[in-house]
């Protein structure tokens, strides 16, 4: 009877222990990340962008068929997002689609083309077989009948497939993020291109600009009107949140900079792109020189903590060239190692810099961090084999080539390149000191402010980093390269910056994010395939015959008895 009552109580705890459990799962719902390095975890700013989503925002992933195994591994990851963003918010539904495998894919690529979704060509690895195949690696996503681009694959310069693809898979997240801001974030700031001191030409920042208008409102702002009206001026520059000066060729007055440091101390950001010197040529020897530049801005950028110097660097660590070699149909182009044209990858973690391709630059000029209260970090900088060139200073093709391939095939003189890492793009940050305090004023200005509220500025020593080139007059993508048919990371870094500048809600600190992501080494899973095809044969036999003899024994050992 105790019995009985004991496997009734039993059962009945049993029962309600389960009815528990499923309305506890019913009502209450967790997703635990236990790995190392978090990336499972969305980030803050990604669930903010994703909480705007307050409808079905459908994506397809371009990456099915027959995809090498990196690639597979970025299909993964991609979908493991994915999975994530929709259990986060439902609204989120995703489908991963082959665009080869319709039967007219010619005309589909050529579709795809046109709207700019570039594909990349891969090798497979196969039993030591190498073939090649063609991947999309895209995804569109489709919101409130607006559509938006998504890479999915970064390019990196010299990178191997596998390197490409974990750069790829640390972007994923800020990638996908962005892409649904573009959807989902109506445009707030506002950005000011200055003009009227001769900078640099629309056509040749057009790639850039058009970048921007998905985020900003852009707007054209010339300082011409200073000299008649300043107190209008600034105040109707007052009305931008950031302001991108590139390639200035003319000197401030007195006027503009004073417009430019109070727009600053009421709260502006700025890019500033400076060339510190200028080329001439020689019409005798058919060469160029170049010569220091003087804007009239070495007090203004002195004050704030910086000095950009009126010479040139030089990096071993460098783009090529492109030179012609024969007339006109006949001319071949050859590539060559330009010093002058320094490739700056940055080492630290800055979320502007990290996980970027490099960064060419073109005649830039160093940049010295000055001591006071402003925060200074160094963006970009030169390879620690670099030097420094004084002005003037003769750019002889002719000299400069030979030496140059000398350099490249026997070695640099470190005593010569010696100067270490030169910066070449700097970050400011902090409460920034007028330029005029204590000083009297180009003009009156009732607003008047000596001391800025927590600001920041950025500073590049070379305004070509912003310049896209031109290709029959029409305007082509900014880092792309179109006599090596290179790409380089200007376009991002300098997107990132603007982002950074402008707190555009946080997305941009997603960068920082590490994901460790293993790969197999090609060559010893080629040298080895065999060693390792018999083990997994083999020792699942061996151990099983281990345990079949060693069962029998014990079998035999407890029934003799």
């Amino acid at each position: 009877m105790l019995r009985d009552k004991r496997n009734i109580t039993l059962t009945f705890g049993s029962i309600v222990l389960i009815l528990l459990l499923n309305w506890i799962s019913a009502n209450f719902y967790e997703r635990f990340d236990l790995t190392q390095d978090k990336r499972f975890t969305i980030s803050e700013a990604a669930k903010a962008t994703l909480g705007t989503v307050n409808s079905p925002l459908t994506i397809d992933i371009l990456l099915e068929g027959k995809l090498p195994s990196e690639f597979k591994r970025l299909q993964s990851e991609t979908e493991l997002l994915l999975e994530e963003f929709s259990t986060y918010n439902p609204n989120v539904v995703y489908n991963f689609i082959d665009p080869l495998e319709n039967e007219d894919a010619q005309a589909l690529q050529q579709q795809m083309a046109q709207m700019g979704l570039k594909s990349a060509q891969v090798e497979i690895r196969e039993s030591g077989k190498i073939s090649t195949e063609i991947v999309y690696p895209w995804a569109l996503a489709y919101y409130n009948e607006k559509t938006v681009k998504i890479p999915l694959l970064k390019n990196q310069l010299g990178a191997t497939s596998e390197e490409r693809v974990n750069a790829s898979i640390q972007n994923l997240e800020y990638a996908f993020a962005d892409g649904f801001g573009k959807l989902t974030q109506p445009k707030k700031r506002k950005v000011a291109v200055l003009k009227g001191n001769l900078e640099m030409e629309d056509r040749y920042l057009a790639d850039f600009i058009t970048t921007l208008r998905d985020y900003y409102f852009i707007g054209q702002f010339t300082l011409d009107s200073v000299a008649p009206s300043p107190q209008k001026t600034l105040e109707a520059l007052k009305e931008f949140d950031l302001a991108i000066i590139a390639q200035p060729l003319a000197s401030f007055s007195e006027e503009e900079k004073y417009v430019m440091d109070q727009f600053t101390m009421h709260g502006g950001s700025s890019l500033w792109l400076i060339d510190a010197t200028v080329q001439r040529l020689d019409t005798i020897s058919g060469n160029s020189f170049a010569f220091g530049q003087d804007l009239n801005l070495n007090d203004f950028f002195f004050k704030y903590g910086i000095r950009v110097n009126p010479n040139l660097v030089k990096d071993v660590y460098a783009a090529p060239i492109a030179l012609a070699s024969g007339e006109d149909r006949d001319a071949q182009y050859s590539r060559y190692p330009w010093l002058y044209s320094p490739l700056s990858a940055s080492a630290n973690n800055h979320p502007i810099s990290t996980n970027l391709e490099a960064v060419k630059f073109d005649y830039a000029s160093s940049i010295d961090t000055l001591p006071n209260d402003i925060r200074k970090t160094v963006l970009l900088s030169t390879s620690p084999i670099s030097k420094i060139v004084g002005l003037p200073a003769e750019i002889n093709i002719d000299k400069e080539i030979p030496e140059n391939l000398r350099i490249v095939n026997e070695g640099p003189d470190m005593q010569e390149f010696n100067a270490g890492e030169i910066p070449l793009a700097v970050l400011l940050e902090g409460n920034f000191a007028s330029v005029y305090a204590n000083r009297i004023k180009p003009f009156d200005y009732s607003g008047n402010l000596d001391e800025s509220s927590e600001n920041k500025m950025i500073v590049i020593s070379d305004g070509d980093v912003i310049k896209n080139q031109l290709d029959r007059g029409r305007p082509l993508e900014l880092g792309f390269d179109k006599w090596t048919q290179s790409f380089y990371g200007n376009k991002e870094f300098l997107l990132n910056s603007v982002n950074y500048l402008l707190d555009d809600s946080g997305l941009i600190n997603i960068r920082t994010k590490e994901i460790a992501v293993p790969f197999l080494d090609p060559q010893k899973t080629v040298s080895k395939r065999t060693q390792w095809q018999l083990v997994n044969m083999l020792l699942p036999l061996v151990l099983l015959a281990v345990f079949g003899i060693f069962f029998q024994y014990l079998r035999k050992r407890k029934y003799a008895r």
